[in-house]
């Protein structure tokens, strides 16, 4: 038997290199992550361990490990060892100093930390990602001075809270001194696992190197061997090594240490066998130790080992001591751990039914006495008492454990811990006792973390469970899970929500006034004004506000204002709306949750009329706060869509992209990520990637499609895109199909979304004009596209009051215009250009419409204007990065010659021409240039943008000749003569 392994490492150089490579790039500033990949025994561990053994002194290492307790892993677990290291490196005081703001939210994790109980007296506010904050500022902190090397092990085990809180990490630090290098099993990655979920966004994040360890080859296995033996083995026994073996390097290891390679009738036979080889030969007590040790799990502190242990503390130290000699033990600071996981599992089987009774109970018993009812680890707990057979114990420390997950925002662990405390209610007497709350409100509170874990379909299930228990009499409880259930259903895009809420009022009709009650109508009229039903939801909002008032809710009475402003606002009503919007920001002061709602709809309102800086300035402040407040992946996500939509409508659209892929990166539920999404195959359609903005939509139609059915506003944007993608591909009937839902009999007016849709379907018939393509009516029997045309112009007329619609009711008359209403007036796309030139019109209609004065004006034969037109498409398009219209401009240009004017490089024209030459508004232009108007002062006196007046007077130096502004003003004054 030979306590040895390998001291050298063996085939792993390049993977070595790799980790220095991070190394020195996240030294230097740029944050990254490494993550190592590979089966059960391939060396991870080992890897890092010769990594991190060749760094600089002055790197500060942190190494957290998963613990494997099944499905129980403790919340946390492997973050709270990295916390703890890092107190004891930089101080306690230094640590939650370094942590900011959040530095309450830090200290749940650390209670046992002197600092925590005065942090934490007052409740934490917030949820997970304020604590993720908390963690993110600390390692950034500490990684300003020197470097930190973050190490999580075996994250196939790790719990979901620690997987979000790395998630988030690797996600938001960018700018640190900072490695993480994560280990895991690769072949124990099931189907439904987060960590398998989480694979492709690490593959996509250009900051993230994963390294997957393949098995040894033959040449690799014999140079292992012999760094063992300090000698080459017997090629024949090498064979049976490798066979046996698979070029797995902990196996490997195994095999040639315990036989020595020195007799085939030495190999164990089986790779149980192998695993337990060393174990086999220690001596009982030692052998029965470790079987108490393989009980507590991987990892096992001193202190718990003594409490667990019935031997004497010499009777311990001894049995440690061989099995540390006899390289099965390793210790690990305070703690013995496993040389390998695998070891343990194997040592662990070998457990009797009598012992596992008994060393699941001492630890039990153990972890509360050590550390008291209050702060045992009751995940750890319960698992001990499950392990045991103590179903009433098991049940006491799921609740206890529910509570502390609960307050800790482990949403997933609290919900394992919440449906394992409802399947043993039944098999304990006096259970609502025990949990302190009845069945009802035990399933009630383990759905609401289930949703907040993203689990809206257990969660679902659970509540259902709770409305069939629930006592009809029991009027406020049914109704509030009524109201639960109906956003839960909303949160996946399942419909239904409207008549829960409905119901909810029928349950509470004849009870006093209430919150509850100001709730259910707020909630059921913000569903309405959703679906674009704005006179009921200003009904329901109007009696939400009453109830809210009176019972004096100030938040209840900002949410009925909130929504009622929108609804009005969205109908028509613009000042009314915006009014009731700001009284919803005045009564909304002190509570973050309807500040927010306020956030969302004032910035939405403020887009939708054309008042784009100051919805990207609202919007902003709402997305900050709702990061502050841990929110950003749900309000947060809508916040930042809403900064992202009226960016793009300034035409900053480098900064919008940019932001629209970091929220896209939070990988929001579909109820808050839809408009993102949306936004994301437009704007890639936009860019001129075509191919991609067809597969964007392919993958996200079905959860898209599932949550337009309770979403006007994504009925209307979605039609519009994929309009604009069909008539991309040349699909002029499939675009119809798209725009229609217009002229659908069910179609609520909702302006602000009709007006961009009624241009497109305007486009769509006088290209179906131009191909002859027939196209369906309201029936789906093809119809004349005159009766369409008159159909889109109704539709036109009822949105004529909405701020923006003067630009696009002058693109639809010029996409209708032309002897055949095909859009070739070269007139009436001239009065769009202008129409379009107004600061509320979205930036990317000025190119579109130049584009489309161009094809007009070569389509009349006027090739000199179409490459001028032309080239000024290009320009506002290449300024906004519309790669779609440069792409358009480039074919038009291709087709009417290369860009440039008739009388470019000629002499100027006389002034008896200029007449004949110039429009009537080009001749008003020039007038004001003979008086020495600048552009802005020539827009002012107009009435027209200062961006219309440098085209006018581009025109004219072109037209005429000119060259200079005074030699244009020369001609005119001539002309005047």
């Amino acid at each position: 038997m030979r306590a040895v392994v390998s001291p050298s490492l063996v085939g792993r150089q390049d993977d070595l290199e790799a980790l220095h490579d991070a190394y020195a790039d996240s030294a230097a500033g740029s944050s990254r992550a490494v993550l190592v990949g590979g089966e059960a025994g391939i060396g991870k561990t080992r890897l890092v361990d010769e990594f991190l053994r060749t760094l600089p002194e002055d790197a500060i290492v942190l190494r957290g490990q998963s613990i494997d307790l099944d499905r129980d892993a403790p919340p946390y677990a492997p973050i709270l060892s990295v916390l703890r290291s890092l107190a004891q490196e930089v101080g306690e005081q230094a640590l939650f100093a370094a942590s900011g703001p959040a530095g309450d939210a830090l200290a749940l994790l650390l209670p046992d930390l002197s600092l925590s109980a005065s942090m934490t007296e007052a409740p934490v506010r917030g949820s997970a990602e304020r604590l993720y904050d908390a963690v993110a500022e600390v390692l950034e902190n500490v990684a300003a001075v020197r470097p930190v090397v973050l190490v999580i092990e075996d994250l196939h085990w790790v719990d979901q809270a620690s997987l979000g809180l790395l998630r988030f990490l690797v996600r938001v630090i960018e700018h640190s001194r900072l490695l993480i290098v994560l280990t895991f099993r690769s072949d124990e990655l099931g189907r439904g696992s987060a960590l398998r979920a989480w694979l492709p966004e690490l593959d996509r994040n250009r900051r993230v190197t994963r390294l997957e360890l393949a098995r040894l080859d033959r040449r690799q296995v014999r140079e292992m061997a012999t760094a063992i033996l300090d000698g080459p083995p017997d090629e024949e026994e090498l064979a049976q090594v490798y066979l046996r073996t698979d070029g797995v390097p902990f196996f490997v290891e195994e095999l040639v240490c315990c036989s020595g390679v020195q007799s085939l009738d030495g190999f164990p036979e089986t790779l149980r066998d192998i695993l337990l080889a060393r174990y086999d030969q220690l001596a009982d007590a030692t052998q029965r130790m470790l079987r108490l040790i393989a009980a507590g799990g991987v990892r096992v502190e001193h202190e718990l080992l003594v409490a667990v242990c019935d031997e004497s503390p010499d009777a311990i130290d001894a049995a440690a001591s061989e099995a540390i000699a006899g390289n099965v033990l390793v210790v690990d600071d305070t703690a013995y751990a496993f040389r390998h996981a695998l070891v343990r599992e194997a040592i662990h089987d070998q457990l009797l039914p009598g012992e596992r009774v008994r060393f699941h109970t001492r630890y039990a018993q153990a972890l509360l006495e050590h550390t008291g009812a209050g702060a045992a680890d009751g995940t750890a707990v319960s698992y001990h008492w499950m392990a045991a057979h103590n179903v009433r114990e098991a049940f006491i420390a799921s609740v206890a454990a529910f509570q502390q997950a609960r307050a800790s925002f482990a949403y997933a662990a609290a919900a394992n811990m919440g449906e394992r405390a409802i399947e043993l209610w039944d098999q304990v007497a006096d259970a609502e006792e025990l949990a302190g709350r009845t069945k009802v409100q035990l399933l009630h509170d383990t759905s609401y973390v289930l949703r907040n874990a993203g689990e809206s379909e257990r969660a679902i299930a659970l509540i259902d469970d709770a409305i069939a228990l629930c006592e009809p009499d029991d009027v406020q409880v049914y109704a509030l899970l009524l109201r639960n259930k109906a956003s839960y259903l909303a949160n996946i895009g399942q419909t239904g929500s409207i008549e829960l809420l409905r119901e909810a009022l029928v349950v509470l009709d004849g009870e006093p006034r209430s919150v509850l009650r100001a709730n259910v109508l707020g909630e059921l009229a913000a569903r309405l004004m959703l679906l674009a039903r704005f006179e009921e939801a200003m009904e329901m909002a109007d009696g939400a506000f009453a109830e809210a008032t009176a019972v004096d809710n100030k938040p209840r009475m900002s949410v009925a204002s909130n929504i009622r402003g929108f609804s009005r606002l969205a109908g028509g009503d613009i000042e009314a709306g915006l009014a009731d919007l700001a009284l919803a920001g005045e009564l909304a002061i002190g509570n973050d949750s309807a500040r927010l709602r306020y956030w969302v709809n004032m910035s939405d309102a403020l887009h939708l009329v054309g008042r784009y800086e100051e919805a990207v300035r609202t919007a902003e402040e709402g997305a900050e706060r709702a990061r502050q407040r841990g929110v950003e992946r749900t309000s947060g996500a809508v916040l930042l869509s809403n900064v992202i939509s009226p960016l793009y409508a300034l035409g900053q659209t480098a900064r919008a992209d940019e932001m629209l892929d970091r929220a896209l990166e939070l990988d929001s539920p579909i109820g808050f990520s839809a408009p993102l999404r949306r936004m994301k195959v437009q704007a890639v359609l936009w860019s001129g990637d075509r191919t991609q903005a067809e597969r964007l939509l392919r993958d996200w139609r079905g959860p898209l499609r599932q949550q337009q059915r309770m979403d006007a506003q994504l009925v209307l944007s979605l039609a519009l895109v994929s309009g604009e993608l069909a008539l991309a591909r040349g699909e002029t009937a499939e675009a119809w199909r798209e725009v229609a839902v217009l002229l659908d009999p069910e179609h609520r007016s909702f302006p602000a979304y009709d007006l961009p849709l009624i241009a497109l379907a305007a486009r769509v018939l006088g290209a179906a004009r131009v191909t002859g393509t027939a196209l369906p009516g309201a029936g789906g029997d093809a119809t004349s596209a005159d009766e369409l045309e008159r159909d889109v112009r109704s539709a036109q007329a009822v949105a004529q009051r909405w701020p923006t619609a003067p630009a696009y009711s002058a693109i639809v008359d010029a996409e209708l215009g032309g002897p055949r209403g095909t859009g070739t007036d070269p007139a009436l796309w001239e009065r769009a250009v202008e129409a379009v030139h107004d600061p509320i019109a979205p930036a990317r209609l000025a190119p579109y419409t130049a584009f489309r004065l161009a094809e007009a004006l070569a389509n009349a034969g006027d090739r000199a204007g179409a490459r001028t037109w032309a080239q000024a498409s290009r320009e506002w398009a290449e300024a906004i990065g519309l790669g779609l219209i440069v792409d358009s401009v480039t074919e038009l240009e291709r087709r009417v010659g290369a860009v440039g004017g008739e009388h470019r490089g000629d002499a100027p024209v006389d002034a008896a021409s200029i007449d004949n030459l110039l429009t009537e508004r080009e001749r008003q232009v020039l007038d004001l240039i003979a008086h020495g108007l600048s552009n802005r002062a020539i827009a002012e006196e107009l009435f027209i943008s200062t961006k219309t007046a440098s085209v006018h007077v581009s025109n004219i130096l072109r037209k005429t000749g000119a060259t200079t502004r005074t030699e244009a003003a020369y001609l005119a004054h001539n002309a005047a003569r």
